[in-house]
């Protein structure tokens, strides 16, 4: 089937969209004083957004861009969650203390006018 230029144009719009809720992530991550590890870090398992640094602990950042924070939230489903989690135990397994590094996964919402909002620890069971 082929891609439509609509079709090329929408999902355009949609990357550059995720990349600009990124940068909005990144700089409060950075503004608080953790470091930047990685963006897009893709292993074989999958792809983290953003990973940081501080203290000698990792934080996996997702995020998630929606017209509102719920509907950020929503997008973030069970299969994702394994994904991403498989994929930060292949990182650590590169740090100096692998899997005995510290970790914690955040969602970061993105809304429509560009507010963000952080769910620390977002994967916890709970």
């Amino acid at each position: 089937m082929p891609v439509t230029n609509a079709r090329r144009v929408r999902g355009q719009t949609s990357f550059q969209a995720g990349l600009a809720a990124e940068e909005i992530v990144s700089r409060a991550y950075l503004a608080r004083g953790y470091e930047l590890a990685a963006e897009r870090w893709r292993g074989v398992a999958g792809e983290v957004d953003l990973i940081f640094r501080r203290n000698g602990a990792l934080v996996f950042t997702e995020v998630k861009k929606s017209r509102c924070f719920d509907t950020a939230a929503l997008r973030i489903g069970a299969r994702q969650m394994a994904r991403i989690t498989a994929a930060a135990q292949e990182f650590a397994a590169g740090e100096p203390r692998g899997l005995l590094t510290e970790m914690r996964f955040d969602a970061a919402l993105v809304d429509g006018r560009g507010g963000l909002r952080v769910l620390p620890n977002a994967f916890a069971a709970g």
